[in-house]
């Protein structure tokens, strides 16, 4: 489970995609308050910060209507908390190391 911090337009499809069905699973999880995975570091890092995954949400589904690629599943809220990313728990960096040896169109190494 993973929301990239890397420029969704650096995204190949497949990892937009994966992505967008990640942050609706997280959302999920921090809205209904699920204790599957609430270990796993990438819920735990939205805990408060509910706004800022609706505006990762929103700018994921404005790439992916940009490439043409459908979208059903809104995200409607507020929450009041943060608007701010939260930290990350892997470094943009190893972040970026992880879709190059995927082998795949993501633009990281470019």
């Amino acid at each position: 489970m993973r929301i990239w911090d890397i420029d969704v337009k650096d995204l190949c499809d497949k990892h937009l995609i994966a992505q967008h069905y990640e942050i609706h699973c997280i959302y999920g999880f921090r809205t209904k308050n699920l204790s599957r995975l609430s270990n796993h570091p990438e819920i735990g890092r939205w805990i408060g910060h509910l706004d800022a995954l609706i505006s990762k949400h929103n700018e994921t589904v404005e790439e992916m209507k940009f490439r043409n690629i459908n979208h059903h599943t809104p995200i409607v809220g507020f929450h009041m908390d943060s608007p701010m990313m939260p930290d990350s728990w892997q470094s943009v960096e190893h972040q970026k190391n992880l879709l190059i040896s995927k082998g795949c169109k993501c633009k990281v190494g470019v």
